[in-house]
């Protein structure tokens, strides 16, 4: 058994962390507002095709004020909430704490690293469609859930390898990387496309490529990322825009992108971190970017939700 803190109890650290406090991990879920009140009031709530759950007395907190150090913090918040969540997460840290970062986007482990060090991050990746649809309950659509995670200098660390056995316990499909950063920028290269324009044309994903124009924007974006990359040296090249359709192909024909969601919701955008981290190396790097830089503006004014547009 490990001390697991899940900061961020929505799609990813609430759904992660349900299936690693089922397997019998002492795990404290971080959360806020009506699904903090929510989870105390009622327990965590899955909805999944690969099993339900509910786990009825939850250790959750408003915030990191009061646990004791965590083995493992998985960090889960929105981007836009990454350097202050990093800073919470110090009354977390002991000598061997790690902290796995599977936010989306491609610059939080230097972020958190920047307030923490990095010595304490490590970064990651989460392959999963997954919503707070109510609060205190996690919807998951799909049968797709994964975690990738790598050490930045590409070694497998026994410190991993403990994180490695703790999901296989719990059922967790996983993958050690020793390419993680290739990982996270090819997750990055079908996120960041997609959350864009299922946001901006407010489709789900059958509609988005059965429409010879949403495909071909689709396609688009997907390009300039992997000349980002190349440009980065980042691991990717031209060939792996076949394996970016493919998955698109292969998403559940309903699937919409957390940021979909939160539009939807009122809430703030991950749009900074998404197309407009695109468009802002882009411009840092010579490269190219008009459809993300077309994304970015069309959805800048509802970044912060509906406060933005009072």
């Amino acid at each position: 058994m490990a001390k697991i803190a899940a900061v961020g109890a929505g799609g990813v650290g609430g759904y992660f962390g349900a299936r690693l406090a089922d397997a019998g991990n002492d795990v404290v879920f971080v959360a806020r507002g009506a699904h903090c009140e929510a989870i105390k009031k009622n327990g965590l709530r899955v909805r999944s095709q690969l099993g339900d759950l509910h786990l009825t007395n939850v250790n959750v907190l408003g915030s990191t004020a009061d646990p004791d150090p965590a083995d493992y913090i998985i960090f889960a918040v929105k981007m836009g909430d990454t350097e202050a969540a990093a800073e919470t997460c110090k009354a977390l840290l002991g000598p061997k704490t790690i902290l796995i970062t599977f936010q989306n986007g491609i610059q939080s482990a230097s972020l958190i690293g920047a307030v923490l060090g990095m010595d304490y991050v490590v970064p990651g990746a989460a392959y999963i469609a997954s919503v707070i649809s109510e609060p205190g309950l996690i919807q998951h659509t799909g049968k797709a859930a994964k975690l990738v995670f790598g050490e930045i200098n590409g070694e497998t660390s026994s410190r991993l390898q403990k994180f490695h056995r703790l999901c296989e316990a719990a059922g967790i499909h996983h993958e050690i990387s020793t390419n993680v950063n290739k990982a996270i920028w090819s997750k990055f290269a079908l996120l960041a496309p997609f959350a864009g324009l299922s946001t901006l044309t407010r489709q789900r994903a059958h509609e988005l490529r059965s429409n010879p124009d949403t495909l071909s924007l689709f396609t688009a974006a997907a390009q300039e990322i992997i000349n980002l990359s190349k440009a980065m040296n980042t691991g990717l090249d031209d060939g792996d825009l076949d394996r970016v359709l493919r998955n698109f192909h292969k998403m559940p024909e309903d699937m919409t992108s957390s940021m979909y969601h939160d539009l939807m919701a009122g809430k703030p955008l991950e749009l900074n971190g998404l197309s407009g981290a695109v468009a802002e190396l882009g411009q840092q790097n010579k490269v190219p970017t008009p459809t993300h830089t077309f994304i970015a503006k069309a959805l800048s004014g509802y970044v912060q939700g509906d406060k933005g547009r009072q």
